[in-house]
C-alpha cells in the first residue's frame, strides 16, 4: 500500500487549483466530476503523489456537509492498494469498519472510506486504480 493523494475540501475547485498552480509552480490541472461522490474534483499531480480539491456539486454531498461544519481544509488521506476487495476483507478481519461498499471514484478508480473511529480520527480512502 501506497499513499495515493491527498484531498482538500473547498467552496471553489476553479479558484483554488489556481492558487495551488501557483503556489506549487504546476502547469496542468485535470478537472472532472464525481456524480456518486457529489463533488467536482481538481487533480494536481505532483513528482510522488497527488492533490485533489474536492468541491460539493450538491446540497447532499458529504464535502458540503463538511464545508459547513469545519469549513475548507483537509478532509481525507487515500490510500492505493492494488486489490481493494481483498484488503477490505483483509481490514475487516482486523475491526477496521468502512463508510459503505466499494464504488466508483474519480479516473476509474474503484474507492471505498474508513470510518474516521478506525484509524485514530482520520478519515482514510482506500482506492485501487484500473489495470
Amino acid at each position: 500500500m501506497k499513499i495515493d493523494h491527498i484531498a482538500i475540501a473547498v467552496n471553489n475547485v476553479e479558484e483554488s487549483a489556481k492558487i495551488y498552480q501557483q503556489a506549487l509552480g504546476v502547469d496542468n490541472v485535470e478537472f472532472e466530476t464525481v456524480e456518486t461522490e457529489g463533488v467536482k474534483v481538481a487533480i494536481i499531480h505532483l513528482e510522488n503523489g497527488r492533490i485533489e480539491l474536492i468541491q460539493p456539486t450538491n446540497e447532499n454531498s458529504p464535502i458540503k456537509k463538511f464545508l459547513d461544519k469545519k469549513g475548507p481544509g483537509l478532509h481525507h488521506l487515500a490510500l492505493e492498494t492494488g486489490n481493494i476487495e481483498k484488503e477490505v476483507s483483509r481490514m475487516e478481519g482486523c475491526g477496521i469498519q468502512f463508510l459503505g461498499q466499494v464504488r466508483p471514484g474519480s479516473a476509474g478508480t474503484k474507492v471505498t472510506f474508513i470510518h474516521p473511529k478506525s484509524l485514530c480520527g482520520v478519515l482514510a480512502e482506500l482506492c485501487s486504480h484500473p489495470k
